[in-house]
């Protein structure tokens, strides 16, 4: 395989949100989906002693928070996969706006209860004046929230930005029954033990479930007056498709993680503050340096992976 065919493979996204929306939580399920763990770890692991592979800081494991940006790569569908896990706490948001540079595409994870909160918003300003594509994953439906059409429209008065919903929650919380996927045309089952089912096998599952008749009714109107799906809008930043699941219970990851694959834009020149682009497919190119970080008796040096995706660790001297 060529240098060209193995960048072309490369899918580098950070995922941001505010705290405790959810964002460590899928990065792990997410890195379960790659093979890269066996089971996925929380940032409130100390009971367990399960933490999330992406708080690698004792701090973090300490106070259930990611503090620290980290690196992880892994191979799905043909594709190298490389996630940068952000803090999403205000008081580590230079380590966030850093590693905004590096990135190509950015997952804006939201709690489906609590909609646009303040650091989202301003991570999301910086994604917008950098121009980079957004994919939102409206996370926690296992419990009780918001209204889908109320959080798609805040998405738009909040933050500015178009909306297309990929798929669509039937019911929450103790209710929530699974998702009705517009994408795949199809049914994501959250309850017993097939997992997908078609949509004309819809009424005899759900019945005269008033959850359904609601979603029906949403998606009928979303046809009508809805945005419409636009993969051009996606890459220019203007559009966003949302994603509706539950990363705790590991619902609807897998379908937004092949979903997103799809459409997520390759590696591509990114413009320095000098106004050059930095190029990768140049010859000479093979990574961007975007923090140094002192850690102890290690300096720790993070590389934009588009061929490697690790810390490299200095022994200070």
């Amino acid at each position: 395989m060529t240098i060209q065919e193995e960048i072309k493979k490369r899918r580098t996204f950070a995922i941001i949100s505010h705290p405790d929306a959810g964002k460590t939580t899928i990065t792990e399920q997410l890195l379960y989906f790659g093979g890269e763990i066996r089971e996925a770890g929380t940032v409130k692991g100390k009971k367990t002693g399960t933490f999330a592979k992406s708080d690698w800081m004792d701090i973090e494991k300490q106070r259930g928070i990611s503090v620290t940006s980290s690196v992880m790569q892994f191979d799905y569908d043909g594709k190298r996969v490389n996630i940068l896990d952000t803090p999403g706490h205000e008081d580590f948001s230079e380590d966030t706006y850093r590693t905004l540079m590096a990135v190509d595409a950015a997952v804006m994870v939201v709690d489906s209860a609590k909609g646009i909160e303040a650091q989202t918003k301003k991570l999301f300003e910086v994604v917008k004046h950098r121009g980079i594509p957004v994919f939102t994953f409206m996370n926690k439906l296992d419990r009780d929230g918001r209204e889908p059409l109320d959080l798609l429209q805040e998405l738009e008065e909040v933050l500015g930005i178009a909306s297309y919903p990929m798929n669509w929650p039937i019911g929450m919380g103790k209710a929530f029954e699974g998702l009705y996927d517009l994408y795949n045309q199809r049914l994501e089952l959250y309850k017993g033990d097939e997992r997908f089912a078609s949509l004309e096998e819809g009424d005899k599952l759900f019945g005269s479930n008033p959850f359904y008749a609601q979603v029906k009714d949403d998606i009928e109107l979303l046809q009508e007056a809805g945005n419409e799906f636009s993969e051009e809008a996606i890459l220019a930043g203007e559009l966003t498709p949302v994603f509706f699941g539950s990363a705790l219970t590991n619902f609807g990851v897998q379908t937004f993680l092949e979903t997103f694959l799809k459409f997520a834009p390759e590696p591509h020149g990114h413009k320095k503050t000098d106004g050059e682009i930095v190029d990768p497919y140049d010859k000479d190119f093979s990574g961007f340096v975007f923090k140094i970080q002192a850690n102890m008796d290690l300096v720790t040096v993070t590389v934009s992976p588009l061929f490697v995706s690790y810390r490299v660790n200095l022994s200070v001297v």
